[in-house]
């Protein structure tokens, strides 16, 4: 089971509703206001949910958005 996948399954219901609709909502926008591309990764970006960051990766040539990590913002980037 891939990585984020795994950390969604730990996160509380509600808050992974939350994430679950941000995450549906990358596939008509990748790009959506408030999204932070990530210094020294070459397709990584950040939306905010809350106290919790959805990084993923977008790869225009194939139309795909990837989820990396969903965490809580204290740990995320580590």
């Amino acid at each position: 089971m891939p990585h984020a996948a795994r950390q969604m399954k730990r996160l509380p219901e509600d808050i992974r509703k939350r994430i679950d609709g941000a995450i549906l909502e990358l596939s008509d926008n990748p790009r959506p206001a408030g999204c932070v591309k990530l210094h020294g990764e070459a397709n990584a970006w950040r939306i905010r949910v809350g106290d919790y960051r959805i990084i993923y990766e977008i790869h225009d040539a194939h139309l795909l958005v990837q989820v990396i990590r969903v965490d809580h913002r204290n740990s995320v980037y580590r």
